[in-house]
């Protein structure tokens, strides 16, 4: 199956090396995996400290903290959190769901055959973001289970949601949860079925599943007040009438009157139970089908998704860097952006059939602050010896120098 996933590089950063080995050894493979290994390690220290900055903003939100805030110390502010995550998001190559584009997926049929609803008034803050959308096809049952149906449909790799909730949001189920944020990761989601990622989800029914209940209760209905039931009904309208003074005429209520109408009532009130039961087992199998799909998605809940964000943004950037250096150091004349570019994507297209928009900036910026590239219209990369030189200088120079990447 053809890849196609936006920025995202969907190979691992190892992969990555032996991917371009394979293309063309080195004249020193030894020391193109040396500079592989200390340009990881650089990466690896400036996300370690973002890292740091992150839990200083989210410890005072943090709805699963354990830790006591010292009285006298003040906490970090919280206030910029969702802008260091918006960073670290982007770093990490995902894409922010726009309303359009939200509004667009929840008008779409929800695949699971359920219809939610979310009330965005119960929010102070949302953020969406998604990474690797990709057509997918499923077979889908219909007319319970007697027909079989293949379906397309967008589907995204990951899906990352942050919220901060009013004060005065209507969590049905856990009202104590209002005022706080969620962070949550998912993973294989589809896009019309976003809605289910909310906090605050209501389950309701499409209509064909109302119809599925109506119409039964309804053919039911008459055809028991038409026979068992409807004498009963009658009788006792007949007394409700007298005992109102709606009506003059006498109703003579014998014993086997009686118990005609004690078994019409309770043959009604088993109708009305029958029909009841009826719509809570179908609602608890779609909640049941709701919560199952929840379970197996979620890959991550507050604090450890942005542990888990950071380790895919360093990935990242290391992923970029690593091609954009390595294809530059084997051309054999300088390179302009634009066929730096074109060459990455076209050897992911051509060689491990995966099509991306490489990003071209933020490889080359990255190379630029360590030394490693020169050049504005054309780029040069600095031979491999001396990348590797540059790279051990930095790294012993890390607790001296103030100017992180």
């Amino acid at each position: 199956m053809k890849i196609s996933v936006r920025r995202f590089i969907p190979f691992r950063k190892r992969d990555i090396v032996e991917m371009l080995l394979q293309k063309q050894p080195y004249d020193d493979d030894a020391r193109f995996r040396q500079f592989c290994e200390i340009l990881q390690s650089v990466f690896h220290f400036d996300y370690h400290r973002r890292l740091e900055d992150l839990k200083d903003a989210y410890a005072p939100l943090n709805p699963d903290r354990d830790t006591r805030a010292p009285v006298g110390i003040a906490e970090a502010s919280s206030a910029d959190f969702a802008r260091q995550m918006e960073s670290l998001l982007e770093r990490a190559n995902y894409d922010r769901l726009t309303d359009a584009d939200l509004q667009r997926a929840f008008e779409e049929n929800s695949l699971f055959k359920l219809q939610l609803h979310v009330d965005f008034d119960d929010f102070e803050e949302v953020l969406l973001f998604t990474r690797g959308e990709y057509q997918k096809q499923e077979t889908v049952s219909q007319l319970f289970g007697l027909w079989a149906q293949s379906v397309s449909f967008s589907n995204f790799d990951r899906v990352v949601i942050y919220v901060k909730l009013k004060a005065d949001a209507s969590l049905q189920q856990r009202p104590d949860r209002t005022g706080i944020t969620m962070l949550k990761l998912f993973q294989n989601v589809p896009k019309a079925d976003i809605e289910m990622l909310f906090p605050n989800t209501r389950l309701g029914m499409r209509m064909i599943d109302k119809l599925i209940i109506g119409v039964p209760a309804l053919a039911g209905g008459v055809v028991a007040l038409s026979t068992k039931i409807g004498a009963s009904m009658i009788l006792l309208g007949a007394l409700v009438g007298y005992w109102l003074g709606l009506s003059a005429e006498p109703v003579e209520l014998s014993r086997a009157t009686a118990l005609a109408l004690i078994a019409g009532i309770a043959g009604l009130g088993s109708f009305i139970w029958k029909q009841f039961s009826n719509f809570k087992n179908r609602k608890l199998r779609f909640l049941q089908s709701l919560t199952e799909n929840l379970y197996f998605k979620n890959l991550d809940n507050n604090a450890g998704v942005f542990h888990r964000l950071v380790d895919d943004a360093e990935e990242e950037e290391c992923k970029e860097a690593i091609l954009a250096y390595s294809f530059l150091l084997r051309s054999e004349q300088p390179l302009t952006r634009q066929q730096l570019d074109a060459a990455i994507e076209q050897w992911l297209q051509d060689q491990w059939d995966c099509t991306i928009d490489f990003e071209i900036d933020d490889a080359l910026d990255k190379l630029r602050k360590l030394g490693l590239v020169s050049g504005e219209q054309t780029l040069l990369a600095l031979p491999l010896v001396e990348a590797c030189e540059a790279l051990d200088q930095r790294w012993d120079n890390y607790f001296t120098e103030t100017d992180y990447l």
